[in-house]
């Protein structure tokens, strides 16, 4: 049985940390956090991986993705801070030269359907860079957000992807199962990573039943609902 990962995720506006809640974006404070102030990401995000015992943290750069700036230069100190760390970032990609842009990061980059104008968008930026991008399936309250087909055509999917329910970030209604166990049975075996809704360790035993490949996870860990021995005694559970 392969091994479930629990990722923490980091979500930057305006130059800090913000706790994100059912995806209303414009609503976004600053996190009140017990790994460190919302101006000290850094901090933070090496307080979230030594709970979930993660190589790798997902960043939302929320400006790049409205379109009003990026936190190129923030996430790059980011990355020196941890060094060994995989990043994955999304910045609101929606072409091959938004990508390039970021590529001297040497981040993994995860493509957000909501952020692509056209499937053919995704089809180059997925041939030029190929299984090293990441695909996020983004959903909100309005269902389903970008191009159709990147929702009803499974061929098109990438070998990893991020199944993203917006409305249930940090709202504390527990994740989508229903949807998630769709999206891994039409995944045929590529690595599916849960986003949005998880509330504590049952949540996260359910998804990792689903043979999802892993979860993004935040607000459980600032408010303690999930603890780094919980994680740790999942994570052995789940190993072969």
């Amino acid at each position: 049985m392969a091994q479930f990962a629990v990722i923490p995720a980091l979500d930057l506006k305006d130059g800090v940390v913000v706790q994100a809640k059912a995806g209303d974006r414009a609503d976004y404070r600053p996190i009140t956090s017990p790994f460190g102030a919302s101006d000290h990401p850094a901090a933070i995000a090496r307080g979230l991986l030594a709970v979930t015992g993660s190589a790798a943290l997902y960043i939302a750069d929320l400006d790049a993705i409205a379109g009003t700036g990026n936190h190129f230069e923030l996430v790059r100190g980011i990355s020196d801070a941890l060094p060994g760390i995989a990043l994955w970032i999304d910045a609101g990609f929606s072409d091959v030269a938004d990508c390039a842009f970021w590529l001297p990061l040497g981040a993994t980059l995860v493509i957000g359907s909501e952020s692509l104008p056209a499937v053919d968008n995704w089809r180059e930026i997925h041939g030029a860079f190929g299984e090293s991008v990441v695909l996020s399936l983004d959903f909100g309250t309005d269902g389903s957000r970008g191009p159709e087909p990147l929702f009803s055509d499974p061929a098109l999917w990438s070998n990893r992807l991020i199944a993203m329910d917006l409305t249930r970030v940090g709202a504390d209604t527990g994740p989508d199962i229903g949807r998630l166990k769709r999206i891994v049975a039409a995944a045929d075996g590529r690595a599916v990573f849960a986003a949005g809704g998880v509330r504590n360790l049952d949540d996260l035993a359910a998804l990792a039943s689903l043979e999802a490949q892993g979860a993004l996870i935040a607000t459980a860990l600032h408010s303690g609902a999930v603890t780094q021995k919980e994680i740790a005694a999942l994570l052995r559970g789940r190993r072969p």
